[in-house]
């Protein structure tokens, strides 16, 4: 990995690494984040997770006023009892209920396709960045309206790589002049890493890097879990609100026989409405999210302002991380989107921010003249 300047992110176990002896053994992973500048180590992060808490500790070297950008992002992974993140993060959240939430699957009476990508952090190499396809729609069986749904989502960060196959099935109960969807995902997680590229030479000497530790694989892995997730999702006329939870079994992957992860268990609470100003062409489209694990949360709230069923604009703000910006368009069956992230985090210094779009299709399903289900679904309208 030549370069002037490159971070180095690592985790062990306090097994391989041996930390954690003033904490009683309490640890169950030690994380170091070093900024290498010129071979030499210039500012280091310790952060150590033990009981559900985390203390950091902040180690610094030399001049920090050397740093001009980031060169390379290397991820060195201990897979002993070690979290996998997988669910990527989309800034427009309210276009996509279908990732978060089985329970959507077949919302309002239409067939609805639909493509999404976000790149993080554009200007670091191996930031964040995903790609999310998916189709669902409504049917009637035995009186009773139901939803189907697949998704699709390919994510990359650094030399870590998954992709997360899904299919939904949601049952549809009319309530309360809208729809209560309760909906069940069943599918696989694949994760892979490409530790053929990783590249510490120039660690040699530092205090917290090993160039040959064992505990970072040097070879290509891959490993397979099934997945599954639940959602109940409610659409009215004037709102929706949803609440699921991803990674039930929390999918336990081993690669070879030396390396293991899991992907751990995540909750999203969804809500949105549509208010209209009366006289005028505009309506108010309020949402929000949160999503947690218990042990981290993340909220994000926007605000957009659709005009006369054709346009929208509007910003969103992630709990201090970032303020965003959103564009769109409706045309016929056809409808996108455009999202900027702005870094409201120490990231501004490395990243001119984020990117995101989508694209979608949606075809009304007439079924029978009795399917009552013709209400809109106001995530888009």
């Amino acid at each position: 990995m030549a370069g002037i300047f490159r971070i180095v992110f690592l985790i062990f176990s306090e097994t391989e690494y041996g930390a954690g002896k003033n904490l009683s053994g309490q640890i169950r992973f030690c994380i170091f984040a070093s900024i290498f500048y010129r071979g030499k180590t210039i500012y280091t992060v310790k952060v150590s997770y033990y009981k559900g808490k985390r203390a950091v500790e902040t180690l610094f070297g030399n001049d920090m006023r050397n740093i001009r950008w980031v060169l390379c992002f290397c991820f060195g992974l201990l897979f002993v009892q070690g979290q996998a993140q997988t669910d990527a993060r989309y800034s427009q959240y309210w276009a996509l209920p279908g990732y978060y939430n089985a329970g959507a699957a077949g919302s309002g009476d239409r067939l609805n396709l639909l493509a999404a990508t976000s790149q993080q952090w554009v200007g670091m190499p191996g930031a964040p960045s995903s790609f999310f396809v998916s189709a669902d729609m409504p049917f009637r069986f035995l009186k009773q309206n139901h939803g189907v749904g697949i998704i699709i989502d390919n994510g990359k960060e650094g030399l870590y790589s998954n992709i997360l196959l899904g299919v939904q099935y949601a049952f549809k109960v009319k309530l309360w002049q809208g729809y209560l969807g309760l909906g069940v995902q069943l599918g696989m997680v694949d994760q892979k890493w490409d530790g053929t590229k990783v590249d510490l030479s120039g660690v040699e000497g530092d205090d917290y890097h090993q160039s040959t530790d064992d505990a970072i694989p040097t070879t290509e892995l891959e490993g397979t879990a099934f997945d599954m997730a639940f959602g109940i999702y409610y659409t009215h006329k004037y709102f929706w609100v949803g609440l699921s939870a991803t990674h039930l079994t929390e999918p336990t992957i081993s690669f070879e026989e030396k390396y293991e992860t899991y992907v751990p268990r995540l909750y999203y609470f969804m809500a949105g409405g549509n208010i209209s100003i009366k006289n005028t062409l505009f309506e108010l489209q309020p949402s929000l999210m949160l999503r947690t694990d218990f042990l981290f949360t993340q909220f994000e709230l926007s605000m957009r302002v659709k005009y006369n069923r054709l346009f929208w604009g509007g910003l969103g703000y992630r709990l201090n991380d970032a303020l965003i910006v959103m564009i769109g368009a409706e045309y016929k069956n056809f409808f996108a989107g455009y999202a900027y992230d702005y870094p409201l985090s120490a990231v501004v210094k490395a990243s001119s921010g984020g990117h995101e779009v989508f694209l979608g299709y949606r075809m009304k399903l007439n079924f029978s003249a009795k399917n009552k289900n013709k209400h809109r679904s106001i995530r888009i309208m």
